[in-house]
C-alpha cells in the first residue's frame, strides 16, 4: 500500500503520529500497512457527513426553516427527539443483521447514501409545501435520515476498530470535527451577511447535503477493511437478552451508559436556550447566523483537541466535557433570570461553550465505547448502549412539557445538574487507553 516516502504516508505521519511512534494497536496487522490509506478515507467521509450533518442541523436550521414555513410548534418541538432517537434506538434491532455481514463498510455507505436521499426529501418537501403539510413532510425525511443514520452509528464503531489503530481513531473522528465545522463556518458567515436571501440559502445547504451524504458513501467504500467475525448475528432481541447478563456484571458499562445519559442534556439543551433567548425580548431566529456560526465554531476549534485528548483519555474528555456543560447551562439559566440574554451577543456566547462541551461528549463517549470494547463485543455494546441512550432521548421530550408549565429556567437549571452528574459518572470510569495517559 503507501510507502514511507508516499506523500500520503508523509501527512498521516505528521497528523497521527506521535512520540511513542506508528504502533498498530488492537488491529489486524494485517491492516497496518493500510493505516494511511485508511485514516484520511475516515477522514473524507466522516467530514462530507458532518458537513451534511451541519446543513441541516434540527436544532437550528430545520427549526428556522420549519417556523418560516408555518410549521405548528409541536412539530417542530419533535424535530430533536425524532433525529436523536430515531437514530439510536432501532440499532438493536439492526446490529444482528449488520454482525452478519463480514465487511461492514457497506452498511454504512447504504446508511449515508439514504440519508442523502432523504436531505434530497427535505428540499422538495420545503420548496413545495407550505404550514401544516410541510411540517409533517419534513418531519417523516428527517425520520427517515435518523432510521439511517443508525445503520452508520452501528456500523461505524466496528469498521473504525477494525481500520484505524486503537491511539489513532480519537485523531481521525476530531480531525473530520474540524473540517466539516470550517466549512459550516462559511454557511454560517453567508447567513450573517445576507449574501443570499435566507431562504434560498437554506434550500440550497439542503441540496448540497443530500449530494455530499452521497459523495460520502461512495468514498467509505475505498477502505481497506478485513473480513470481521460474523457470530452473533441473527434476532437482536435474543441478543440482547443472551448480553443482558454481560451488561448487568459489567460495572464500567452501565458507568458509562449512567455517565452519557447524563450528559445527552448537552444534545437537548439548546432549543430551550433559543426558546428562553426569545421570552427576553430576542428574535432568537433572527440570529440564525450567529448560532450556527456559534455551532460550528465550537466544532472548529474543540474537536481535534477533544480528539487527541481522547486517544490518551477518553474518561477526562466526558468529566471536563460534563464540567463545561454544566457551567455553560447554569449560566444561561442565570441569565435569563437576569434578562441578560436580550444582549444579542450572550446566547450565541453561551451555545458556543454548550456546543464545545457537546463535542466534547461525542468524542469522548464514542472514543470511550470503541477502545473499552473488544471485535467480539463492540458491536453489541454499541447497539445496546445507544438504545438505552434513545429511549432516554424520548423522555428527555418531556423538558418541553415542563418548560410549559413552568419556563425554560428550572429546564435549563435541571440540565446544569444533569451535566454536573455524568462528570461525575465520568470520573468514575476505567482509563481504557492502557500506556497513553
Amino acid at each position: 500500500m503507501a510507502h514511507d516516502g508516499s506523500t500520503l504516508e508523509q501527512a498521516f505521519q505528521a497528523i497521527a503520529i506521535d512520540d511513542e511512534g506508528r504502533a498498530c494497536k488492537d488491529i489486524p496487522g494485517s491492516a497496518c500497512n493500510d493505516q494511511p490509506r485508511n485514516f484520511f478515507t475516515h477522514v473524507g467521509s466522516l467530514s462530507l457527513s458532518k458537513l451534511a450533518d451541519g446543513l441541516i442541523d434540527p436544532k437550528l436550521v430545520l427549526s428556522w426553516l420549519m417556523t418560516s414555513l408555518g410549521a405548528p410548534a409541536y412539530l417542530i418541538g419533535l424535530l430533536v427527539p425524532v433525529r436523536e432517537s430515531g437514530a439510536l434506538l432501532p440499532q438493536l434491532f439492526t446490529a444482528g443483521t449488520i454482525r452478519e455481514m463480514p465487511l461492514r463498510k457497506y452498511a454504512w455507505a447504504a446508511g449515508a447514501g439514504v440519508q442523502g436521499l432523504a436531505a434530497l426529501g427535505l428540499f422538495a418537501s420545503a420548496m413545495l409545501l407550505k404550514g401544516e403539510l410541510a411540517g409533517w413532510a419534513m418531519l417523516g425525511c428527517l425520520a427517515v435520515l435518523a432510521l439511517a443514520r443508525s445503520v452508520c452509528s452501528v456500523s461505524y464503531k466496528d469498521v473504525l476498530g477494525k481500520t484505524v489503530a486503537k491511539s489513532r481513531r480519537g485523531t481521525a473522528t476530531g480531525l473530520a470535527s474540524s473540517v466539516s465545522a470550517a466549512f459550516v463556518i462559511v454557511f454560517a458567515v453567508m447567513l450573517i451577511t445576507d449574501w443570499l436571501p435566507r431562504m434560498k440559502l437554506v434550500l440550497g445547504a439542503l441540496a448540497l447535503a443530500g449530494i455530499l451524504w452521497i459523495i460520502s458513501a461512495f468514498l467509505f467504500l475505498m477502505l481497506e477493511e478485513k473480513k470481521g467475525a460474523t457470530e452473533g448475528g441473527g434476532s437482536q432481541s435474543a441478543l440482547f437478552r443472551q448480553h443482558y447478563r454481560v451488561m448487568k456484571n459489567d460495572r464500567q458499562l452501565r458507568t458509562f451508559i449512567l455517565a452519557r445519559a447524563c450528559l445527552t442534556a448537552t444534545a437537548l439543551a439548546p432549543p430551550f436556550m433559543i426558546s428562553a433567548a426569545s421570552a427576553g425580548g430576542q428574535s432568537a431566529f433572527e440570529g440564525l447566523g450567529f448560532l450556527v456560526l456559534a455551532s460550528s465554531g465550537a466544532a472548529l476549534v474543540s474537536s481535534t483537541v477533544w480528539g487527541r485528548l481522547a486517544d490518551r483519555s477518553s474518561r477526562k474528555v466526558l468529566f471536563y466535557a460534563g464540567g463545561a456543560g454544566a457551567a455553560a447551562l447554569a449560566a444561561t439559566s442565570i441569565s435569563a433570570g437576569l434578562g441578560f440574554l436580550e444582549f444579542v451577543w450572550v446566547l450565541p456566547a453561551l451555545l458556543l461553550v454548550l456546543m464545545v462541551a457537546y463535542q466534547g461528549v461525542r468524542l469522548g463517549r464514542s472514543t470511550h465505547l470503541v477502545d473499552m470494547a473488544d471485535e467480539d463485543t463492540r458491536a453489541i455494546y454499541t447497539a445496546v448502549s445507544n438504545t438505552i441512550i434513545g429511549i432516554v432521548l424520548i423522555a428527555g421530550s418531556l423538558f418541553g412539557v415542563i418548560a410549559s408549565l413552568v419556563g425554560e429556567m428550572p429546564v435549563l437549571a435541571a440540565m446544569a445538574a444533569l451535566c454536573a452528574i455524568g462528570a461525575f459518572f465520568a470520573w468514575r470510569l476505567e482509563e481504557v487507553q492502557a500506556g497513553k495517559m
